[in-house]
């Protein structure tokens, strides 16, 4: 199934499948849980994102082609740090470039696998990892990278946290119709030009892999959505460099879910 939030004309937020660029059906329930088609079709105004994370766990160097283009030894174990809940944004919304970000160009994108957890997992094994996946979907580890490098304290979690960092969606994609997310063809593209190209069997550490060492002795709750990593051809290992500007279009591909499309603006001011 592909699984949308939405809202209607009236403002009313529903759970919806079938979305067909202009309406969806409606679904009741909880998407943990159970859902019922009910059959009945609603005009879409605007897509949300598919899921809220309670928590977002992120994988860095995860993938070969990445880890080779930035100089750095292929890790030992997955590398995580986690993003701000509240970066989240959805489809067809703008990613802004904080004040900070705009005298020095310095905002990245990442394209990556995002996989949302349905059910409490703890000490989960590789070989039951899958069972816990509620669904997969598109999303944008956007970075600043001055802030991720320089600015951040030595930590990566400033510069990947800023509101709109982390564009989510259009849909989220049940795992009865993607039984293998080490096979899925991957890239992101800016302003029609593809930036990143590579498939999901690149990843060092598989989706299995990163649910189980997640999960050591961590309980991770539903609704835990978990950034798989990026490939190759980020913006900041390009000669010369690339980073995001207003009135960017960012694209996110993954194969077997679709297209997560998104504009780029700068933080408006309140100074004249």
């Amino acid at each position: 199934m592909h699984i949308i939030r939405f809202r209607t004309a009236d403002n009313t937020l529903y759970t919806g499948c079938d979305y067909d660029g202009t309406k969806a059906t409606v679904l009741e329930g909880d998407v943990y849980t159970g859902v019922i088609d009910t059959g009945r079709r609603l005009d879409v105004a605007k897509i949300e994102t598919p899921v809220v994370p309670g928590a977002i766990f992120c994988i860095g160097l995860n993938y070969r082609g990445h880890a080779t283009e930035t100089g750095m030894d292929l890790p030992r174990y997955p590398v995580v740090f986690m993003k701000n809940p509240g970066a989240v944004t959805p489809h067809n919304s703008e990613i802004v470039i904080p004040f900070s970000c705009l005298e020095t160009p310095e905002v990245d994108y990442e394209a990556e696998l995002g996989v949302v957890i349905k059910r409490s997992a703890k000490h989960v094994s590789e070989a039951d990892a899958l069972d816990y996946v509620l669904g997969y979907t598109c999303a944008n580890d956007i970075s600043a990278r001055r802030w991720q490098k320089h600015a951040g304290g030595g930590q990566w979690v400033r510069g990947k946290s800023f509101d709109t960092f982390c564009p989510l969606g259009p849909v989220l994609v049940t795992p009865d119709e993607l039984s293998d997310p080490q096979n899925l063809a991957i890239e992101s593209v800016l302003n029609g030009q593809t930036m990143q190209q590579s498939n999901t069997r690149d990843m060092i550490f598989s989706v299995a892999q990163l649910i189980a060492f997640l999960s050591q002795s961590t309980t991770l709750a539903p609704g835990t959505l978990i950034l798989t990593g990026t490939p190759e051809g980020v913006g900041f290992a390009r000669k010369p460099p690339v980073y995001l500007m207003p009135k960017d279009h960012l694209q996110t591909r993954i194969q077997k879910i679709g297209t997560l499309e998104n504009r780029v603006t700068a933080e408006e001011t309140d100074e004249k």
